[in-house]
């Protein structure tokens, strides 16, 4: 299938140097360097929660000087790998393969896109910095609720807490105008033919989880501009003694960050669903049944946020309770369909398909977690304890990072041209499955047993010191894992098994052109008559020969 022409000159020079891939507006370049960034600060998180696992392995302080440092350690931890690892990654994948996968040349906006991305290194070199500042940096949790960052707080004594509000603001002003981006560029940038029931799941996921983004960013901004106010021009948002309340920033915050977690695991999802098909050699069970579970998704995720709240005794229990319950059917349809995709399929166990079977095995027990919290009773007594820390993880490694590397794994010979090797794959996902299980599994053992999140130490005699030792363990196991990753990606770069256009003989768009893609992406695209043009064109089910794809200054629309 000749789809695509790219001269050997064509490599280095979209390649190039240093000073084009700062200044570029080329939504493959930014999406590299999104992975490439998220991916340090993935590191970075990393480094804060072996600190914070290496402190809990035993009873007593004795790495952190006192608790206000360990209180530092986990609030930027947890602040990192949420917004500056887990949602920008998702965004990175998204920006290099969308425009791709509908056979547009670029996202709408290039230059917007360029500006999202830069926003993210100086958000987080702004809340690193608060390191350097008297008081330390913030230290009251990634959730940052009132009372405790609040300026006479003793967790928030200084300039560190501002300046992790003024870096998250950043940081949500860049996924507005990413999230308005994807969706000016899905709406009217799609080529010839793909109408909105032919589009990959990919880009649905991208699409839902955009407008997610830009309904739901604004409420937490206006969250972090009142506790702005309150700690520095003497506001009264959520002072008690001065009229206010700390719920109503409990209520804005969940508002926006119950629907986070799914802006965290809908593209996940979406790479899931791209990769199953390819690996199983049959199409995704249930397309359009997908398609309507993910924009239930999206649209529930805005009655669910108060579960988060049901021990504040603020919100009305059997409401959110049931809505909680509800939105697991969506869910729960998905994984069929997935189970069904590969049910009698020709399986061939490449890494990425082994990593979306962990995506789906860490999930499922990531949504069954959640559903035992959504019952009120139950949430009493699990509220706060280290049962939430592992429903959590679950969720968001479990599901999102097992995602990621997914999708890594199936797009880097499309982004370099270059495959990965299996056996180092293999090695990174079979440690990372260990140490994660060892990691969060135990937690689940420690809620029930009672021991409460965010604390920096506990009596030896509660029964939870071999539990501990194992959590750390594990979290070391998972540091070792991105070892051979890094020597994968440093190794194939360089001498990896050429990739060929399309190795995987995939299914979508991104596939119909060269590896890597040109600047202009496209100059042929196949006839589109199905939700898998590509299958169509390699064996012979379209008509004709391909529309032409026209690219205006690097920025035209397919025509």
């Amino acid at each position: 299938m000749a789809t695509h022409a790219l001269s050997p000159a064509a490599v280095p020079a979209y390649r190039g140097g240093l000073y084009e891939w700062l200044t570029t507006t080329d939504h493959k370049k930014i999406g590299i360097m999104y992975l490439i960034n998220s991916f340090v600060f993935f590191l970075i998180g990393g480094i804060f929660a072996l600190l914070v696992r290496t402190e809990l392995a035993a009873p007593g302080i004795q790495l952190f000087t006192n608790e206000h440092v360990y209180n530092e350690a986990f609030s930027i931890h947890a602040t990192v790998m949420i917004f500056l690892f887990i949602i920008p990654m998702l965004a990175g994948l998204g920006n290099y393969v969308v425009p791709l996968m509908i056979g547009a040349p670029d996202m709408a906006f290039p230059r917007i896109n360029a500006l999202s991305f830069w926003m993210l290194p100086l958000g987080g070199i702004l809340l690193l910095a608060g390191f350097l500042t008297p008081g330390g940096a913030a230290a009251a949790g990634w959730t940052s609720y009132p009372p405790l960052s609040e300026r006479g707080a003793l967790a928030s004594p200084g300039p560190g807490q501002d300046l992790w509000i003024v870096a998250l603001i950043l940081i949500g002003t860049s996924s507005i105008l990413g999230g308005i981006n994807f969706l000016v560029t899905i709406f009217k940038m799609r080529a010839p033919g793909l109408t909105l029931f032919r589009m990959p799941i990919m880009v649905w996921t991208m699409l839902v989880t955009s407008v997610l983004v830009v309904m739901a960013t604004p409420v937490i901004t206006s969250a972090l501009v009142m506790l702005f106010i309150d700690r520095n021009y003497g506001g009264s948002f959520f002072l008690p003694d001065k009229g206010g309340t700390a719920v109503l920033y409990q209520n804005v915050f969940w508002f926006y960050s119950h629907p986070a977690v799914y802006v965290m695991v809908l593209p996940a999802m979406g790479v899931i669903s791209e990769v199953l098909p390819v690996f199983s050699r049959k199409p995704l069970f249930g397309y359009k049944a997908f398609i309507f579970a993910t924009a239930g998704i999206g649209a529930l995720g805005f009655s669910v946020w108060a579960h988060h709240m049901f021990t504040t005794g603020a919100v009305f229990l059997p409401f959110f309770s049931l809505m909680t319950f509800l939105i697991a059917v969506p869910t729960g349809v998905k994984m069929f369909n997935w189970v069904f995709t590969l049910f009698r399929g020709q399986l061939t166990f490449s890494t990425p398909l082994i990593f979306a079977i962990g995506f789906l095995t860490m999930f499922l027990i990531g949504g069954i977690n959640g559903a035992f919290s959504a019952s009120v009773p139950i949430d009493f007594a699990l509220q706060d304890t280290y049962w939430v820390v592992a429903h959590l993880h679950y969720v968001l490694f479990g599901g999102s990072v097992f995602g990621v590397f997914a999708g890594i794994y199936y797009w880097f010979p499309k982004m370099t041209g270059r495959m990965l090797s299996e056996s180092l794959g293999k090695v990174h996902f079979v440690i990372m499955f260990i140490g994660f299980n060892l990691t969060f599994f135990p937690m689940h053992m420690l809620g029930i047993k009672g021991m409460p999140r965010r604390i920096a130490d506990y009596a030896s005699d509660a029964g939870w010191n071999d539990w501990n030792l194992l959590a750390t363990i594990g979290g070391f196991m998972i540091a070792v894992s991105m070892l051979p990753f890094i020597w994968n990606v440093f190794v194939s770069l360089r001498n990896g098994k050429i990739a060929g256009d399309d190795p995987w003989e995939g299914n979508t768009l991104e596939w119909a052109t060269s590896s890597p893609p040109p600047a202009y992406n496209f100059d042929r695209l196949p006839d589109i008559r199905s939700e898998r043009p590509v299958f169509d064109a390699r064996h012979g089910l379209n008509a004709g020969h391909g529309h032409a794809a026209i690219a205006a200054g690097g920025h035209g629309e397919a025509s």
